[in-house]
């Protein structure tokens, strides 16, 4: 008994779980107190929470997942060329046009898409308006198909037409290539559905003058650039190399200035390309996207793995693939809307669902990921530094390790989240963070802000089913 008396003649120490009610009274009582929001796993769903069951302390999984982790952390992506579309993304013919997010049809397309593809056979010069571009469309003469399964990728619509020069991304250590088209600035552009006559000028002018120039510069180096090593300076910078950029750009400038110098190109064509890289603080977007796309394609068709290997949104659904199922083998559902701060004069009904590939960067534990080493994002698409560190935190509940070549110095340097693994995310709930501008909806009006949002969880659930029938026979066993 005088033990019990003990207690109470303590402060105590109170953890509350599950509905917050409790909790007030402990505030109310000025009683110190910490809330757990828990909820069951699988959110009580009994199938799931059977499928979970069946993979459960599985040797294989986990030996699969180490390799899928240490294929991410190996990978070592340089950039090496610039090139045309045509002649160096795997399976692209002159007919093909490709864009962001999984498959979708012409018929069901979002206005920021369906702008960007017109724009981009006006650019081709296979139309020469918008007339032309779409029966050229509705007669069956272009093809669509995902970035993401020819090795590319594309911020926002995405769009990557046979003429239009990409960065050529190479992972050295596992040899894989991968590419992204030149980010354009900001303003009225391409990726945004814009394709009026300064949009389609500044398109000739990047395959005309910028890339041939950028080749040039690149042919003088050993090796390329080496932009896993940029991107581990920058977050030690303030960037988060998704929706930031400002220091891994003005490094990136400071790496291939010199090379522009070494070339035999005009005063004046030096001055306009370096200029170019030094307005467009978002410049090297395009270049962490296919680098974190190279690490993540090498880990990608590994059996048994459960972590996934690609996320993407094209406007209408937001889809994933897993390193244990087929290749092109996505799980989709219904994308949602971003939710954050709206540039002046614009407000939620004007925009469109989660859009672009860029979330890439997520995938392989940067962008939304790291934003607790990203302090001043917090001012771009809301929420405070708090957020953003508790954001980064939660990350690793959902992952199967921690990637030490990207630290974050607010986190004590821990190294990023890295390998969403399927499993955690259903068990626990949490889904994956990303940080993201927003599209108007209607094709050509551009961003309209940036904020914060998630998966669908049913893209989760649905690839969780399907990884359970597909190793069923040895799950079971």
């Amino acid at each position: 008994m005088s033990k019990m008396n003990n207690l109470f003649n303590q402060d105590l120490k109170v953890i509350n779980i599950g509905t917050v009610k409790f909790n007030k009274e402990m505030e109310i009582q000025q009683t110190e107190s910490v809330q757990v929001n828990w909820q069951p796993p699988a959110g009580g769903n009994i199938k799931l929470l059977n499928a979970l069951d069946l993979i459960a302390d599985n040797d294989k999984i986990e030996e699969a997942n180490k390799e899928v982790i240490k294929r991410m952390k190996d990978a070592h992506p340089y950039l090496i060329d610039i090139g045309q579309a045509l002649d160096v993304i795997p399976g692209m013919h002159a007919r093909l046009i490709l864009h962001s997010g999984p498959p979708i049809t012409w018929e069901r397309m979002a206005g920021p898409v369906k702008g960007a593809i017109i724009g981009a056979l006006i650019f081709e010069e296979l139309a020469h308006n918008e007339e032309e571009a779409v029966k050229l469309i509705e007669a069956g003469e272009i093809e669509f198909a995902p970035c993401n399964e020819h090795s590319t990728v594309g911020p926002m619509a995405g769009i990557v037409s046979p003429s239009m020069p990409v960065h050529v991304i190479e992972n050295v250590v596992h040899g894989n290539r991968t590419y992204c088209t030149v980010n354009e600035g900001l303003g009225k552009v391409l990726r945004f559905g814009a394709y009026s006559s300064e949009v389609i000028e500044r398109l000739k002018w990047l395959q005309e003058v910028y890339a041939p120039a950028l080749k040039k510069a690149l042919s003088l180096t050993e090796e390329g650039i080496d932009i896993k090593s940029i991107t581990a300076q920058a977050l030690h910078m303030g960037d988060e190399c998704h929706n930031r950029n400002k220091a891994s750009t003005s490094l990136f400038y400071r790496e291939i200035s010199g090379y522009f110098l070494q070339t035999d190109l005009e005063k004046n064509e030096i001055k306009e390309v370096l200029n170019f890289i030094k307005g467009n603080e978002h410049y090297f977007l395009n270049l962490s996207m296919p680098a974190s796309k190279a690490a993540l394609d090498a880990s990608h068709g590994v059996a048994h793995s459960t972590v996934v290997t690609t996320m993407a949104r094209n406007g209408v659904e937001f889809g994933i693939r897993i390193s244990g199922l087929g290749k092109d083998e996505w799980f989709t559902a219904p994308a949602n809307f971003v939710e954050g701060l709206f540039f002046p004069g614009f407000s939620a009904e004007d925009a469109a669902p989660d859009l672009g590939d860029s979330c890439i960067t997520e995938t392989m534990g940067i962008g939304g990921f790291a934003m607790g080493a990203s302090p001043a994002i917090v001012q771009f698409v809301g929420g405070d530094v708090d957020d953003a560190i508790r954001n980064s935190e939660q990350m690793y509940t959902i992952t199967v390790g921690e990637n030490s070549n990207y630290s974050l110095p607010p986190l004590n340097f821990r190294g990023s989240a890295l390998g969403i693994d399927l499993r955690k995310v259903i068990d626990t709930g949490v889904l994956p963070i990303i940080n993201t501008g927003m599209a108007h909806k209607v094709a050509g009006i551009g961003q309209i802000g940036a904020g914060i949002v998630h998966p669908p969880k049913e893209c989760f659930e649905d690839a969780l089913m399907a990884f359970v029938e597909k190793y069923k026979a040895e799950t079971t066993a």
